[in-house]
């Protein structure tokens, strides 16, 4: 078992004190109090007065502030070997954010009065204290100084939303110092857009909101530009944006073969019921009753949405050796000769397709495009794959259609009311989505958490894209001159 860090250790990772020796250290640490806290428990509140340092030892304490309408906001996590209240030490400071218990947590805890204490004892100590703190006063004279002369970092800055660690990764390593990154793990709405301050660029995802409210405060914070770092944008209000003159660009197409190939994955997983076969045999269970699928060979798939994934989900059903029927309101006839695909209608291809996959975008023709008359037409135990737009299938109607086996599976990467719950971790929550938690007990349905996007190469492609449109649009090129802008549709 990995041993916990002594207070020496962790004291010599605090700023403050990283230039003591060991006998320093190890003189204030035999000061410290250990200090339990459990889970929800608040350690000090915001706005009130302070004394009292405090060096994590073990478990997470979270970081929130104050946000709109008295709206608490996640602002970081504090783990083990990091440190809060150092000011409090000196002289009694006011807490600029709360600390709360993230789970049962151990810290280290030092007051002012038994700080001033060992100082009063320890004359060398107080001259290293005092020597580090005149380095760090010249440090920040100079940065002053650098203010007050022009002499600044006049990088443009970027602040992203709704951020992950591979995010942030795959931006830095591509950015090479280019832009002054900053990484926000909150999403993006009205209780968290004050933290877009100073920036003139808002990298946004899929489930920030960019509703007229939001828009109009980023404007109040003088944002310029948008930059969405995936496909869609219908969580944005592309004529209130414009109107306030916010530029808006996306990443249309990072990898359509990552999209295709996750939903050729949930397709097999769904039909040789793997996701059950897996779960059997770790319980030493390996009885293949109710584990039978069917070939793939000679079957009919539909494909709602012929666009880049969709072609590409094309390739990969026809080297299956299906047919394939596909239905789009713009036709590539050149594509479909080439591919063998054959256009129909939608009443058709529900009526003739074992499997249908969506790939079009949420606009208000596509909503609920898979609703209580489509599953209607469908063949009974046909499989159906959304790895495109929550908002696309009617969710009740998708129940009662598996209820009723009329729907076989249903392999979902993308949930109309998502929002809340994708991309988190919240194994330790309870679903309180009856609609989600019912989905979730069907063993004939296997749902993702809007992954189908997430390899190396499409991560590198939002990157290099997202970086491209933010470079572009610096250099003085018009919203219209953007390759990949957004622009309202009285605009198109």
């Amino acid at each position: 078992m990995k041993q916990k860090p002594t207070p020496c250790e962790l004291l010599s990772k605090v700023d403050i004190f990283s230039s003591l020796d060991t006998e320093s250290l190890e003189l204030i640490a035999q000061k410290m109090t250990l200090v339990t806290y459990k889970k929800g428990d608040i350690i000090c509140r915001e706005g009130e007065t302070g004394d009292r340092m405090f060096v994590i030892v073990s478990g997470e304490i979270t970081v929130v502030k104050m946000g709109a309408e008295g709206v608490e906001v996640e602002i970081t996590v504090l783990k083990p070997g990091e440190v809060a209240g150092v000011m409090s030490i000196f002289d009694k400071d006011v807490r600029s954010a709360t600390l709360r218990v993230k789970n049962n947590a151990e810290l280290l805890m030092l007051d002012k009065e038994t700080f001033q204490h060992i100082l009063s004892r320890n004359t060398e100590l107080s001259n290293k204290l005092l020597a580090y703190l005149s380095r760090q006063l010249r440090a920040e004279t100079y940065t002053v100084a650098k203010l007050l002369t022009g002499d600044v970092d006049k990088r443009v800055k970027v602040a992203f939303f709704d951020t992950k660690p591979y995010t942030e990764s795959i931006f830095r390593e591509l950015n090479k110092e280019k832009y002054a990154l900053h990484f926000f793990e909150p999403r993006l709405n009205t209780n968290t857009v004050s933290l877009s301050s100073g920036f003139q660029v808002v990298c946004a995802f899929v489930n920030d909101d960019l509703s007229a409210p939001v828009l109009e405060l980023l404007k109040r914070n003088k944002v310029e530009l948008i930059a969405m770092r995936c496909a869609g944008y219908n969580n944005v209000d592309i004529e209130c944006a414009h109107k306030l003159g916010i530029s808006l660009t996306r990443v249309p197409a990072y990898s359509p073969n990552a999209v295709a190939e996750h939903a050729a994955a949930l397709l097999l997983a769904l039909n040789r019921k793997i996701n059950r076969a897996y779960n059997r045999v770790r319980e030493g269970n390996f009885s293949l009753n109710g584990l039978v699928g069917f070939d793939l060979y000679q079957k009919t798939a539909g494909v709602i949405g012929i666009g880049k994934i969709g072609k590409c989900l094309v390739n990969i059903l026809r080297g299956f050796g299906m047919t394939v029927l596909g239905y789009d309101k713009y036709q590539d006839k050149d594509f479909a000769k080439a591919h063998e695909l054959h256009y129909v209608e939608l009443d058709e291809l529900f009526s003739r397709s074992d499997i249908i996959s969506l790939h079009a975008p949420l606009i208000p023709q596509t909503h609920h495009v898979i609703n209580k008359s489509a599953i209607q037409k469908m063949k009974p135990g046909v499989v159906l794959v959304n790895t495109s737009r929550g908002a696309l299938i009617d969710t009740t109607a998708l129940i009662n259609g598996l209820k009723s086996g009329k729907i076989g599976a249903a392999g979902l990467d993308v949930y109309e009311e998502e929002e809340e719950y994708f991309f988190e971790d919240l194994s330790d929550k309870i679903i309180t989505d009856d609609t989600l938690a019912r989905l979730m007990t069907f063993n004939n349905v296997i749902i993702t958490s809007h992954q189908a996007f997430l390899t190396r190469e499409a991560l590198s492609e939002i990157a290099r894209v997202t970086l491209e449109s933010i470079t572009l649009y610096n250099q003085g090129k018009r919203l219209a001159e953007l390759p990949n802008a957004v622009l309202p549709k009285f605009k198109k």
